[in-house]
């Protein structure tokens, strides 16, 4: 480990900022702090399990005093019965053994934690504590001092436990118990030795298979049937038709033969033929367990918030229970929860993700604010003049296009080919029974069953899902999560992509441009007097101008929303927008500037501009080829000359495009004709995501909020979306393939029915080995397809240290507040 690496969590620190302890280098107190605590508590062999596996403590935990509200406390509660309660919470930096084995040796560091339990896939601890001996509270400060800071959202007030459905394990767990049990009774069967014992037996063991089946056939297989009738009512012909037709056939000929002692049946192949299906079921259905693809503004928003009561004190309160007129006090970073009216004297508002704007926006006292934007700088109050429910952003979230399905009226390849499949199997059927009724009407009805059973399209049923969800568990490996399977055939229909611009090609940094004289001779006192104010702009260049810069600033003034100034070193500085020194008001007005003037007169600038993912020209310039680009951003026109020339000539650039008419450009693409695909990454394109027929959101951290939609896209990964478009093409070649050699089988078996030589030892070979074949196939084929992706060993640092040169025009990558 290098001598400038924390310790506990791995970042980089330069020398002079290294804290020590134990011979260990710390980048901060805080996880200083926690290297302590986990130290006096017996606790030290989280670093044995794996090197920096910690994270930044939270150091301000006055964000969870809404937990002292027991009206709150209650609804998070799973359980809470004299005392013993048991709650369970979302913690989003679990992500090796060193977290689980912490987190469940919790009651090692605080009396009263009875025992806690980790879910790693859904990223959850299951704590169990005493209330007399420890509040939820002060479990949830344990947790953010740790560096586990907890996620808990207004989703998590409105719905605090969800009921898990286990009808598909427990339909797959009875389906494997009676094909198993079914597959060795029948091993007899198979050979045909005649023994005395088994010869004597062998009706009681047909009977007991019998049994067996039904189990399988009446409840395992029940979802089949159920689909089925829907389809029929529908007037529709989808996979699930012919499949409950083939099992169905398949049961009553077996019962058939058992009856008249023909001979035993195809329960085997039937119970095999159910179990197999399922299991492709649950591959899919447990793939991305662990995300939420269907989050709204309510995982986004806070429970509770700050409210100043009528005596002059301070309450929390849920945010629902907010009305009109109510007075709140809103800290930095927290999340405006209602519209009202600005009463401090100024404040800073990040909407990146309700409107798209990429910087902060200045607001006076008297401004209105909207619900949902994030503050920035030092404690404000407002006044509520919007509850919740009609907030603009709630107005928003009613669209009907969150209301409803998106079918957009597609059809999964596996129903398209049914439509076929369907008719021409009962086609072959009824000519078979129509040929052999005239010659032998006992081989007429075995050829009409046999056909039926032998080409029971259960390879093509299992053809989609196990393809798709090899590809879907291939493309989460590499952080793209879809959310079904849907999603891969809907991906390799797409001819026209539409990206948002803020947080989705540009990154959550700023690139900051400085012209004019050199600033050496200057760069302290500058520095001197940004650190004087809390605007998000002046922190950003304090920041990186160099911290530690503290000479005495005399004579401070600030202006909101203009500038400030001071007199710093003799000299009289002013730094604020073009105006405020003295330029041309309308200079740069669609740039955000931050001027400085030296004594009166114009010194230079620092022209403050997205910086654009490094793969985005790149990827633009191969999306291009292939499909229509579209940029669609709620941000001023300032970026067109920058943006325009990081996309393929002739490519649509859109600016200032609100929320809603984000979705109706969406959906006007599609009344084209165009199969649309929506990149974007805040609640500002929620709409546009659920409208379009694949919404992806990027996100810098795939296990917090994001959008609802059908993928998440980590954004590290944003180079590799055009690979990922090739390999749902791909897929789709692979069912196809996997489509022809399923119907190969289907012909062999369908060859030996209609001739009417199809024997029990036939339908037992023939159908377990084609479905196996079939799963083989499309496992090694979508690997070989994917080969072309490669696992990253190393991610990229997403926060870097810069120190300003002390020459001019120069160009700075920092991390903002956006």
């Amino acid at each position: 480990m290098s001598d400038n690496q924390c310790f506990h969590c791995g970042l980089q620190v330069s020398a002079r900022d290294t804290l020590h302890l134990d011979g260990k280098s710390f980048c901060c107190n805080g996880c200083r702090t926690v290297y302590e605590i986990f130290t006096a508590g017996g606790l030290s062999h989280y670093y044995d399990f794996q090197k920096t596996p910690g994270a930044v403590p939270l150091s301000d935990t006055s964000k969870y005093e809404f937990l002292a509200n027991e009206a709150i406390v209650e609804t998070l509660l799973e359980f809470n019965e004299s005392g013993s309660c048991i709650v369970s919470l979302h913690i989003p930096h679990i992500h090796c053994s060193s977290c689980i084995w912490i987190l469940e040796n919790l009651r090692k560091l605080r009396p009263g934690i009875l025992s806690s339990q980790v879910n790693f896939h859904e990223k959850k601890v299951r704590v169990h504590f005493h209330s007399a001996d420890i509040s939820l509270k002060e479990v949830v400060t344990l947790l953010s001092t740790i560096g586990y800071e907890p996620n808990i959202s207004l989703g998590d007030y409105d719905n605090p436990g969800k009921t898990a459905d286990r009808s598909l394990t427990y339909k797959l767990g009875i389906a494997f118990f009676c094909f198993g049990n079914i597959m060795l009774l029948s091993f007899p069967e198979y050979f045909e030795h005649h023994e005395f014992w088994l010869d004597r037996y062998r009706s009681f063991f047909r009977w007991l298979i019998f049994l067996l089946s039904l189990p399988s056939f009446l409840y395992s297989a029940s979802g089949y049937y159920r689909a089925a009738w829907q389809s029929l009512r529908a007037k529709m012909l989808n996979i699930e038709v012919p499949i409950a037709l083939g099992i169905i056939v398949m049961f009553v000929r077996s019962v058939a033969d058992l009856i008249s002692d023909h001979g035993p049946g195809f329960f085997d192949s039937m119970t095999g033929l159910i179990f197999f299906m399922l299991l492709g079921k649950m591959f899919q259905a447990k793939t991305y367990k662990f995300l939420n693809f269907e989050r709204d503004f309510k995982s986004y928003f806070p429970i509770a918030v700050t409210r100043k009561s009528e005596r002059g004190g301070e309450e929390n309160v849920p945010v629902y229970d907010l009305g009109k007129g109510d007075r709140l006090l809103i800290r930095n970073h927290e999340i405006i929860p209602a519209d009202g009216i600005l009463i401090s004297e100024s404040a800073a508002i990040d909407y990146s993700f309700v409107t798209g704007e990429a910087l902060p926006v200045s607001k006076s006292s008297g401004d209105r604010l909207f619900a949902g934007g994030r503050l920035s700088g030092a404690m404000v109050e407002m006044e509520v003049i919007k509850p919740v429910s009609q907030s603009y952003l709630t107005q928003l979230w009613g669209n009907k296009v969150f209301s409803k399905q998106q079918s957009h009226d597609f059809e999964t390849i596996t129903n398209r080919i049914s439509h076929y499949f369907t008719p021409v199997l009962l086609l072959i059927a009824l000519s078979g029974w129509g040929y052999w009724i005239r010659l032998d009407s006992d081989t007429a009805f075995n050829v009409f069953t046999a056909v039926l059973i032998v080409a029971c399209p259960c390879a093509l049923a299992l053809t989609a899902p196990f393809t798709l969800g090899n590809i879907l568990r291939i493309m989460g490996r590499h952080k793209f999560y879809l959310k079904n399977t849907m999603a891969i055939e809907q991906l390799s229909k797409i001819d026209t992509i539409v990206f948002d611009k803020t947080g989705t090609i540009t990154t959550t940094k700023a690139a900051i441009v400085y012209s004019g004289n050199p600033l050496a001779p200057h760069t302290v006192a500058v520095a001197s007097l940004l650190r004087q104010s809390g605007h998000p702009f002046s922190r950003m260049l304090y920041d990186h101008l160099g911290k530690g810069a503290n000479l005495s600033v005399e004579g401070y003034e600030e202006i909101p929303g203009r500038g400030i100034s001071g007199r710093v070193a003799g000299c009289t500085i002013q730094i604020g927008s073009p105006a405020y020194v003295g330029l041309d008001e309308n200079e740069d007005s669609l740039q955000s500037v931050v001027c400085i003037a030296v004594d009166g007169s114009y010194f230079g600038k620092f022209t403050i501009r997205n910086q654009y993912r490094p793969e985005a020209a790149a990827l633009f310039a191969s999306l291009g080829k292939n499909y229509n680009l579209k940029i669609l951003s709620g941000d001023n026109e300032g970026e067109r000359p920058y943006l325009e020339q990081l996309v393929p000539t002739g490519t649509e650039v859109i600016f200032n495009r609100k929320p809603q008419e984000k979705l109706s450009y969406i959906e006007s693409l599609q009344l084209q004709g165009h199969r649309v695909m929506m990149v974007g990454d805040g609640l500002n394109d929620a709409g546009a995501l659920m409208q379009s027929h694949v919404g992806v959101a990027i996100s810098e951290n795939t296990n917090v909020f994001s959008p609802a939609c059908d993928a998440i896209l980590d954004a590290l990964e944003f180079g590799r979306l055009e690979k990922f478009l090739k390999l749902s093409k791909k897929a789709i070649t692979i069912i196809r393939m996997s489509f022809g050699l399923s119907l190969a089988y289907n012909v062999v078996g369908l060859y030996f029915a209609v001739t009417g030589n199809l024997l029990p030892i036939v339908a037992a070979i023939i159908m377990p080995l084609s479905t196996i074949t079939i799963i083989s196939f499309v496992t090694v084929a979508g690997n070989y397809a994917a080969r072309g992706l490669k696992v990253r060993t190393v991610s990229p640092k997403r926060d870097t240290h810069h120190i300003l040169p002390a020459d001019a025009n120069i160009i700075l990558k920092m991390k903002t507040t956006v």
